[in-house]
């Protein structure tokens, strides 16, 4: 199985390149930081030890981090029991460490629609929404071309995760062939989709779209309480 990042699949939580292992040594603080919460946001709870290993950086060292994380407000640990050993801390975000992952001006989208809704009605309103999310399928297929669907999968993967969505993928090889699996473990229109849960279903048809030479099936929801939103697609 290969990913975004290049790497085969396995049990780590995360590989990383070595200059994002510099970065969270303690030599760029900033970074290290946002490489902690990056990992949090993807996997919801970690220990120390899971963050030291995914960023190849010693426990102290993320320990430091993490301190200064909890003492920003950005994070809180609570203890967990495995099997009969001594309680494990763990960590996770709070509502002041996902303000950090873009938004893309959600209050504003959210109170416009509903404005919008109230004089035109919410029928209008979807049929909007919905040209809007054909429109941006159209751009995306421009954007990644028309190569391998392989290729195509890991640009968009790329396009998505500038626009905030902190995309993975990985390819899986079945009995059927190649398939790949998609997930956004970040929503930069979260609050959107809370108000107008039709939007998460233009975004499946969008990507459907987008690979209209294969398919496309939802796997994971974040409005249905996940933590990420998932994809299966195949050629």
């Amino acid at each position: 199985m290969t990913s975004s990042l290049g790497h085969s699949a396995n049990s780590k939580v995360s590989d990383r390149p070595s200059a994002e292992a510099g970065a969270a040594d303690g030599r760029h603080p900033g970074r290290a930081k946002q490489l902690i919460l990056q990992a949090l946001r993807k996997h919801q709870t970690l220990s120390a030890g899971r963050l030291a290993e995914a960023l190849s950086v010693s426990v102290q060292a993320v320990r430091r981090h993490l301190k200064d994380l909890e003492t920003e407000g950005a994070i809180v640990h609570e203890s967990v029991r495995a099997g009969t050993g001594r309680p494990q801390h763990v960590y996770r975000l709070t509502a002041k460490g996902l303000e950090q992952f873009p938004k893309h001006y959600d209050e504003f989208a959210v109170t416009f629609l509903m404005a919008m809704a109230d004089r035109v009605g919410s029928e209008q309103v979807e049929q909007v929404l919905h040209q809007q999310w054909q429109q941006k399928a159209m751009e995306y297929r421009r954007q990644i071309g028309e190569g391998p669907l392989g290729d195509r999968i890991a640009a968009l993967a790329e396009l998505r995760s500038q626009e905030g969505y902190m995309v993975d993928w990985s390819r899986l090889e079945t009995e059927e062939g190649d398939r790949y699996v998609f997930t956004e473990y970040n929503c930069a229109i979260s609050q959107v989709a809370e108000t107008f849960p039709s939007v998460c279903g233009h975004e499946l048809e969008m990507l459907q779209t987008v690979f209209s030479d294969g398919s496309v099936e939802r796997t994971h929801w974040m409005v249905g309480d996940e933590h990420r939103c998932g994809y299966l697609i195949a050629s």
